[in-house]
């Protein structure tokens, strides 16, 4: 793609609304694009999703391309490829983003495995060279130890971005742009892949990934009672609850709640950590984090390494302080 211009994000939906992942993306892809003085466009791929474009446009696309098509209701893999592939092949982007989620974790390769192009994935920052206008992006490296920046010369330019990485820009309702309807081209007989069902995970309160405010706990919480401490304040807080991979593999909290290299990422605005040692594998998952406040009662614990706060004690005692505290504060 010699004349490869502007920057393409593939968009996901949930509840008939776009995602919060589908916003930064826009967000961070108005950034890149005013640097390189180039236009934003967003596909829109599913079934239904036509009402959304304007949505899309409110928060930075000049160009939406939706894909509306009934065998696109639901994730499959060949199908969302196939639609990828033709769509950026007829926009002929430079950069193409889409978000580190479930569905952008397994388009992504496949689709730059169809276009012939390298891929960053989980990438945290992103920015334009201003000598080459190449695409820089920062992804962690050496489970979350280290960051490594990435240059392609190829294009597309790909990346996926971690979830509450980026911003999104303010929605302006007035802003002006162009929706273009593209047939999907589908033939059902042609698709390996059969959608069965969707199991919804049955989550009470915050989700983890979204909330604000993520409470973990690691092996030093010792048991399920301990936890329930932790959903306390995290209830006042209207934030989540998280943990390390031994306090699920131990049962005391569902495995859903696992924040961690082979768990969840989660980059809220306050990380509270207790009773964790702060494991290189862990803090890959909550290292974007604005800002961790740690609880161990071992000073020399590596969490209080990457905290910006620490407190040194038994969490048994400090909890219930700092709940009962809090309560007054919010009143």
């Amino acid at each position: 793609m010699a004349d490869a211009q502007g920057v393409m994000v593939f968009l996901e939906t949930a509840d008939n609304k776009l995602t919060g992942i589908s916003l930064e993306l826009l967000g961070a892809a108005h950034k890149l694009a005013k640097e390189l003085n180039q236009s934003v466009s967003a596909a829109l791929v599913g079934s239904g999703v036509k009402g959304l474009a304007a949505e899309a446009i409110a928060f930075g696309a000049d160009k939406v391309f939706t894909v509306d098509d009934a065998n696109l209701a639901n994730y499959v893999s060949d199908a969302f490829a196939g639609v990828a592939e033709r769509l950026v092949k007829q926009v002929a982007p430079a950069i193409v983003l889409l978000g580190q989620t479930a569905i952008g974790r397994d388009l992504a390769p496949r689709l730059a495995f169809r276009l012939g192009v390298g891929l960053s994935t989980d990438c945290i920052d992103l920015a334009i060279d201003p000598q080459t206008k190449n695409l820089l992006q920062t992804r962690p490296v050496y489970g979350g130890n280290a960051r490594a920046v990435f240059a392609t010369n190829t294009r597309p330019q790909m990346a996926t971005v971690r979830q509450k990485a980026m911003s999104s820009i303010e929605r302006d309702a007035s802003r002006k742009g162009e929706t273009v309807t593209v047939d999907a081209g589908l033939n059902p007989s042609t698709l390996r892949i059969k959608f069965i069902k969707k199991v919804k995970e049955e989550v009470t309160g915050v989700k983890l990934e979204d909330a604000d405010v993520v409470i973990s706990g690691g092996r030093g919480i010792g048991g399920a009672e301990g936890f329930k401490q932790l959903e306390e304040l995290a209830k006042i807080l209207h934030g989540a609850i998280g943990a390390t991979r031994s306090a699920c593999d131990n049962n005391w909290v569902p495995t859903t709640t696992q924040v961690g290299l082979t768990g969840k990422i989660v980059a809220p605005t306050l990380y509270i950590a207790v009773a964790l040692s702060g494991a290189s594998q862990h803090m890959a998952g909550c290292s974007g984090s604005k800002t961790i406040v740690a609880i161990n009662k071992d000073p020399e614990a590596n969490i209080f390494k990457e905290a910006q706060f620490g407190i040194v004690g038994d969490y048994k005692q400090i909890i219930p302080a700092l709940t009962k505290k809090v309560k007054e504060l919010v009143g």
